[in-house]
């Protein structure tokens, strides 16, 4: 059985993010569902982290100056921006090609909503494309172990690969 889900990991700033945006540009006539995470700079400080739909929305995830009972790190994580973001982009629609996600980590497993949306779509026969935290809690680990579910690492040294292996992953899928 081919694996559906293809999940993309390791440490922050090696290009899980980059690889995903480049996927979702050269897949641009497919139909696409999800969202990447953009980061909020100001004056060359990272403040934050919005989110960005295949469908124009955007909500701001984190920001420095939230105050939050959800944490991570120095980043107040608005829950509520995520649950609608969820509501919109992971809703199931049969004429879905992919779902891409960036990410899977320790600010959306705040919200109960995302986290069941994810076990949806793995559960669901829907491709996927994720990344995941390298680390985290127990959702994170979960999601890794699944069945059906491929795990790849992404290094410094690797980082330009990711793109073209997971187009002809998604390829040998029936999409792109």
């Amino acid at each position: 059985m081919k694996a559906k889900a293809l999940l993309l990991t390791g440490a922050p700033g090696v290009g899980k993010t980059t690889a995903v945006r480049k996927i979702a540009q050269e897949l641009r006539a497919c139909r696409l569902r999800g969202f990447t995470t953009k980061e909020i700079r100001e004056g060359g400080t990272r403040v934050g982290f919005r989110l960005e739909t295949f469908e124009d929305e955007s909500a701001v995830l984190a920001h420095l100056s939230f105050r939050s009972p959800h944490r991570v790190s120095k980043y107040g994580v608005d829950v509520d921006a995520l649950d609608g973001i969820v509501a919109s982009a992971l809703r199931p629609f049969a004429c879905t090609d992919l779902y891409l996600i960036d990410e899977i980590g320790k600010m959306e497993c705040f919200s109960e909503r995302f986290v069941i949306a994810v076990e949806e779509l793995l559960d669901s026969r829907r491709l996927l494309v994720a990344t995941v935290a390298q680390r985290g809690g127990d959702f994170i680990e979960e999601v890794k172990r699944r069945p059906a579910v491929e795990l790849w690492t992404v290094t410094r040294r690797s980082r330009d690969e990711p793109p073209d292996r997971v187009l002809e992953w998604l390829r040998s899928r029936g999409v792109g």
